[in-house]
């Protein structure tokens, strides 16, 4: 079922030590560990001797990674990009303290001990900027647990009102569901994730690409909590009329960075050695359900002036994800009826895609956390549907969830469709065509931000951006063919019919779109097809057409 291992991928790094190659670097130890009760996260001046040069581009990134950055225009690598400095992890594992993973993108060490060390001796280092107690033994929070949530097996509304409010049953009538994408879902486990049926189909044609656990440094995510694998079905669950995942034909990272057990700042360590790994990966998408706003240890708790995008970690950490070319979409927080009511972090990054919750009547939900950002700026970003969500985390039952964590994957995977169906466009791209095809782009304001998004609007935005309009009323190309065949259409057909005839006029295969939003048609049917002379007949809402293409050998 996974097709690639956190250790495998480890493997393919050239001959430099686990701690200096990845992007981020995890001690991987999978015999029975000690109890770490304390964590310390190390901040450090410089990358010691580290310079662009000492690194190629495929020592730090695959090659997803690098050409989703060439896409963007990003320079890579860059500075944050070098891993840190090895020698410094070996000076401060020498004093007793032991590695748990690093940050190459904030110039961080995560180090543990069984009991609270005196930090002068790491202060006195001369390359220690700073440290933090990040996780201590002080007593759980009297808060409920951030990732509980209650199903229900509601018969309204419609299995399918989800996509609908956002025309995304047009994008998947139309053939699009996330292929060739690849997200990855940050969370606090993925309990029965290998065993409920809306991911049979997922399982079945290898869609999980690997699992980590940024907790426990080993590769079983399938426990701990179903909070992640609620937001998995959202994304990847199928059953007919019961639950339709947004992008399910997307490839899937599953990463664990919440400790459920409880609550401490340590988590946006994880969550930013997480996002480092996956952008190493060459994700097209973070998909994160999680927030951070207050701990088990009052004193660490943030303030709301802090939701200004540039204090808490791990929103510093999700805007680097961002700027590396990731679509960074995280949910805005269920906190609007209790004390703290605002949006929490990561979802104050200017760079992050922060989503809250309507009800299926397209009203603003009780929970919703409420914005602006603390220095003003529109949030949360966009809403979709919160309350009454299909999800599974039970074998073989399909119930209804609420909260802004199950919002949050919908417009994640219809991102991932729109970049199938417009593979130039970027992440701030999609960012900008998001904003401007919701219904309250002209009028935002701190519930509903931009509002809810025409996903299909979206795409024909971007394709117009993109896709030049032939001068006919399509064209088919390339022309001769091996492979695959694109039809481009000057208008959006509405609905489509595509006929493929041989030379003597028998039909060898025929499609039908009751319903079709793009101004493109990938067939990719035809490569099995012996070389020779076909005819491509096309009809539209509007038009009948027919093109005369010619296969070639490859």
């Amino acid at each position: 079922m996974v097709k690639n291992s956190f250790n495998s991928f480890c493997l393919k790094k050239r001959n430099i030590c686990i701690t200096a190659i990845l992007v981020f670097s995890c001690n991987l130890l999978f015999s029975q560990e000690k109890s770490y009760n304390v964590f310390y996260r190390i901040y450090f001046k410089d990358k010691g001797p580290y310079s662009i040069n000492d690194f190629s581009a495929v020592d730090l990134l695959s090659e997803r990674a690098i050409e989703r950055r060439e896409k963007a225009g990003i320079p890579f690598p860059d500075f944050r990009d070098l891993p840190v400095y090895d020698e410094y992890i070996n000076q401060i594992s020498s004093l007793g303290f032991k590695l748990h993973c690093t940050s190459g993108w904030m110039n961080t060490a995560l180090f543990k001990t069984e009991v609270l060390r005196d930090i002068d001796s790491l202060m006195a280092l001369p390359f220690v900027s700073n440290v933090k107690i990040v996780k201590s033994t002080a007593a759980k929070s009297s808060a409920a647990d951030k990732l509980f949530f209650t199903t229900s097996r509601d018969a309204l509304p419609p299995y399918d009102q989800p996509l609908l409010m956002l025309n995304g049953k047009s994008v998947h009538n139309s053939g699009f569901s996330g292929k060739g994408k690849l997200i990855a879902v940050l969370d606090g486990g993925f309990s029965n994730a290998d065993n409920i049926t809306s991911l049979n189909a997922l399982r079945d044609r290898n869609g999980i690409a690997g699992t980590f656990d940024f907790v426990g440094n080993n590769e079983f995510v399938y426990g701990y909590h179903s909070h992640g694998t609620a937001v998995l079905s959202i994304l990847a669950g199928y059953v007919p009329g019961v639950i339709e995942g947004s992008a399910q034909g997307a490839e899937y990272w599953l990463l664990r960075t919440e400790d459920t057990g409880s609550e401490f700042p340590v988590e946006e360590d994880f969550w930013a050695a997480a996002a480092e790994f996956a952008d190493s990966l060459g994700v097209d998408i973070i998909s994160s359900s999680l927030g951070y706003f207050i701990f088990d240890d009052p004193l660490s708790d943030y303030k709301y002036s802090d939701m200004d995008g540039n204090t808490a970690f791990v929103t510093l950490a999700a805007d680097i994800a961002a700027s590396k070319g990731i679509l960074v979409v995280n949910s805005a927080g269920n906190e609007r009826n209790n004390p703290w009511i605002r949006i929490i972090a990561p979802s104050d990054g200017d760079s992050v895609l922060a989503v809250g919750a309507v009800t299926w009547e397209k009203s603003i939900s009780s929970f919703s956390s409420a914005g602006p950002s603390w220095d003003n700026r529109i949030k949360p970003d966009l809403v979709s549907q919160g309350v009454s969500v299909p999800i599974q985390v039970k074998t073989t039952t399909v119930e209804r969830g609420n909260g802004t964590s199950f919002s949050c994957p919908l417009i994640s995977g219809m991102a991932a469709c729109i970049m199938e169906a417009v593979p130039l466009a970027t992440a701030s791209d999609i960012i900008s065509s998001l904003y401007s095809v919701s219904d309250r782009y002209h009028y935002p304001d701190s519930l509903y931000g931009y509002g809810i998004p025409d996903i299909a609007e979206a795409i024909n935005e971007l394709q117009d951006k993109y896709i030049p309009k032939p001068d006919n009323l399509s064209i088919a190309s390339p022309n001769p063919f091996n492979e695959d065949l694109k039809i481009t259409f000057r208008e959006v057909p509405e609905k489509l019919s595509v006929e493929f005839y041989n030379m003597n006029g028998k039909l060898l295969m025929k499609t039908d779109f009751g319903d079709y939003i793009s101004r493109t048609l990938i067939i990719n049917e035809l490569r099995s097809y012996e070389p020779g002379i076909y005819f491509i007949r096309v009809q539209t809402i509007r038009e009948k057409f027919t093109h005369k293409v010619i296969k070639i050998d490859r």
